[in-house]
């Protein structure tokens, strides 16, 4: 598959990457799926740079991917606040418990620094990557603000506090808010082109709450980060199309959907210069589904939005270890029929 560099795209960054590409982008969230060619484990996956950057490129080199992306991981930064992660062999770790339950605890606890704990996996993934991207688009990942503090906090408590005790959620957004402005100043230093930051969590919230506890501090790290290069890529694989109106208070200009949303809908919502991708479900379509029903499924979304040039074909979120390599070559065969 064609891509574009860096050099050819000039100073607009991922924007300006897929809406000068040659060709239809095909961008899905896929690392862990590399396991398969590398023998490595999700555990080792998510703890070690070089295994991650392997896994990467492994399936850059099967599928001559046009971005290399380091892999989504929602817990790497609750760790470094100090909640306590579940490690798997073969599933993507996850936050246990409740690190804060009190006003008191949320205003004591410190921000850790950008690389602290297996943050620094990431960055360290990242500029593995820069060398290695032969000029192609390199994106890190983080999580987004509201998702983390409902980590640090519980996620069904946090949707509670933010009518029962909205100034307990108000301190976790802010201080969450300064750490990953920091953390994605440093994939900036690592030589990332851009970061996708997952915010599944505010999804779950009204459009109205959305906005007041999500959209607003992605918002304030939008424009810290922002220096019209860096792309922050705004995923959320719960949100609606109700939500439209809420997302786009963030005022990024690159949004990554899930299964959820209906992207006709987004898509006719946003101006032409603004991104959308998306939304093949990560496990009913890359895991579940036969070759043959990826590419159907693959075919029928890009038919149905060809005449949108600011739209993405990727999955709605990041693929599972599990997914059937076949399935990763469907749905780029596919794409590359449909040119």
């Amino acid at each position: 598959m064609n891509h574009v560099t860096l050099t050819e795209v000039g100073s607009n960054g991922f924007n300006q990457w897929v809406l000068t590409a040659p060709r239809r982008q095909a961008l899905p969230i896929a690392v862990y799926p590399g396991v398969a060619m590398t023998g490595a484990t999700v555990q080792e996956i998510v703890t070690k740079p070089e295994a991650q950057v392997a896994a990467q490129l492994a399936l850059h080199a099967r599928y001559k991917t046009p971005a290399l992306l380091s892999a989504m991981d929602l817990s790497a930064e609750a760790e470094a606040f100090g909640c306590t992660v579940h490690m798997s062999a073969t599933e993507v770790p996850s936050v246990t418990g409740r690190l804060i339950t009190s006003m008191q605890a949320a205003r004591e606890l410190a921000v850790p620094e950008a690389g602290a704990g297996r943050t620094g996996v990431y960055l360290e993934t990242v500029r593995r990557l820069r060398a290695a991207s032969d000029g192609r688009l390199v994106l890190g990942g983080c999580i987004g603000p509201f998702s983390l503090a409902a980590r640090l906090v519980g996620v069904s408590e946090a949707m509670e506090l933010t009518l029962a005790e909205p100034e307990l959620m108000e301190v976790l957004l802010e201080k969450s808010a300064a750490f990953l402005t920091a953390y994605l100043q440093a994939f900036k230093a690592a030589g990332a082109d851009g970061a996708i930051m997952a915010e599944p969590a505010a999804g779950l919230l009204s459009p109205r709450m959305m906005a007041a506890f999500s959209s607003n501090f992605i918002r304030q790290i939008g424009e810290a980060v922002g220096d019209g290069r860096f792309a922050l890529v705004l995923h959320n694989c719960a949100a609606k199309a109700l939500h439209l109106p809420a997302v786009l208070q963030t005022g990024l200009k690159t949004f990554h959907f899930g299964a959820p949303m209906d992207l006709s809908v987004a898509l006719a919502q946003v101006p032409p210069e603004v991104v959308v991708c998306g939304n093949l479900d990560p496990t009913g379509v890359f895991v579940q589904s036969t070759p043959t029903e990826v590419a159907r499924r693959t075919t029928q979304v890009l038919a149905a939005l060809a005449g949108h040039r600011n739209f993405v074909i990727s999955s709605g979120c990041d693929v599972p270890p599990n997914a059937p390599l076949a399935n990763l070559e469907a749905f780029y065969a596919a794409v590359e029929t449909a040119g």
